[in-house]
């Protein structure tokens, strides 16, 4: 039986581009028949949109790739959430930073960002800014495949 992976996915307000990787990542590893091997869940750095669900156009986009969509209700980061999970994979680097102050730093290696998993490594445009859901759709499918290949084939 492999090791359990925990793997916390967190963007600014938890209703766009952190929900859209946990289920793009649930999916993902459901697919590929290791679903009892992960836990992955999703959290926000700042209060702004706790407790409301995922944002409605980051749904459609998960609905119209095929990838269910869960009740998921936005939650806060917390410094306990480090103890708790294996990887901590923010979308950009203002979210890294913030992760890195809520939690207190980094001193076992958790803090990822999730393009960190591609060959090119950089920030995921916010899509309730941009609007542009189909880019942050293609970035985080990119970081997922890349994230659960590093998962799974030991590189």
């Amino acid at each position: 039986m492999n090791a359990m992976h925990k793997i916390l996915f967190v963007c600014h307000g938890n209703i766009c581009r952190s929900p859209t990787a946990q289920y793009l990542l649930e999916h993902l590893v459901s697919q590929a028949g290791r679903k009892e091997e992960f836990f992955i869940d999703s959290a926000a750095t700042s209060d702004d949109e706790i407790g409301n669900p995922i944002y409605p156009p980051s749904r459609r986009k998960l609905q119209a790739e095929g990838i269910p969509v869960g009740n998921h209700l936005a939650t806060r980061l917390t410094r306990q959430d480090y103890d708790r999970f294996d990887l901590i994979i923010g979308m950009d680097q203002q979210n890294r930073q913030n992760i890195l102050r809520i939690v207190g730093g980094d001193s076992q290696g958790k803090v990822h960002l999730l393009l960190d998993y591609t060959p090119h490594s950089a920030s995921i445009a916010d899509p309730w800014f941009t609007g542009d859901f189909d880019q942050a759709y293609d970035e985080i499918l990119r970081g997922c495949q890349g994230l659960l290949a590093s998962l799974t084939e030991g590189r």
